[in-house]
């Protein structure tokens, strides 16, 4: 039985092959590494819902060299996370997804000392909320500068309501992308196929985009703005695999 755990180790295996999970039919699609099953970090068995998504983590598995590396295995991470441990912590992943929405991003502003910046919010950020007024019945408060907005008890109750209604791959996938995102609306937004992965990217970083245009960009922000849209991606294409 293979397990794959954080630390760099050395290639064990030859070849990494889907199978039927072993609790039977309808339990889904695993990983197996020359025949033996993948097991998660809590040696639970990798078993996935769909076909497609088992074979893109044996593609992950296949894709790697002499030496494992974890970060060339986003899939399987995040496979990893629903298994192991969604279910156990699932109100607390509601409550930090929540938190995103009560400081959402696309509610914070340019003021009118930046009417160019403020218009590009507006143009962007505008019909998605709209688009979660309709999707959820989430009426977020937007707000000018730096002053903070409390969002309303219904809009955040509503919001809730569609987060908990998210299975544990789903949940995964969201949680992913709101962390790598700031917001909880794009991330839904992404999830319902409202934005592409670099749709929802270029929500978020508007701003960031905004003001590299006025002064450039340096290094070090262009490695933390590609490693975030390589998790937006990575999270949408999970959800692609795991289907609608």
């Amino acid at each position: 039985m293979s397990s794959f755990e954080t630390r760099p180790m050395k290639r064990f295996y030859k070849t990494a092959t889907v199978a039927p999970a072993a609790a039977g039919p309808g339990a889904g699609h695993a990983v197996r590494l020359d025949g033996r099953p993948v097991r998660t970090p809590s040696k639970a068995e990798l078993a996935v819902p769909t076909e497609a998504l088992a074979a893109a983590i044996a593609a992950e598995w296949n894709s790697q060299g002499e030496t494992l590396r974890l970060a060339d295995m986003p899939l399987t991470q995040l496979a990893n996370t629903a298994i192991d441990r969604v279910g156990a912590l699932r109100p607390q992943m509601i409550d930090e997804l929540l938190r995103f929405a009560e400081t959402e991003l696309l509610c914070y502003r340019a003021g009118d000392d930046q009417p160019a910046l403020r218009d590009r919010q507006l143009s962007a950020w505008q019909p998605l909320l709209d688009w979660a007024r309709t999707r959820y019945d989430a009426d977020l408060c937007i707000t000018a500068g730096l002053m903070p907005v409390t969002q309303s008890a219904a809009a955040l109750k509503a919001l809730r309501l569609a987060v908990e209604q998210l299975d544990d791959w789903r949940l995964t996938a969201l949680q992913a992308a709101a962390a790598a995102l700031g917001s909880l609306v794009l991330a839904l937004a992404l999830l319902e196929g409202r934005l592409d992965a670099e749709g929802a990217f270029a929500a978020a970083y508007l701003d960031e985009a905004f003001q590299i245009e006025q002064w450039g960009e340096d290094a070090e922000a262009a490695a933390r703005l590609a490693r975030l849209r390589k998790d937006v991606a990575d999270a949408a294409e999970f959800l692609s695999l795991v289907g609608s």
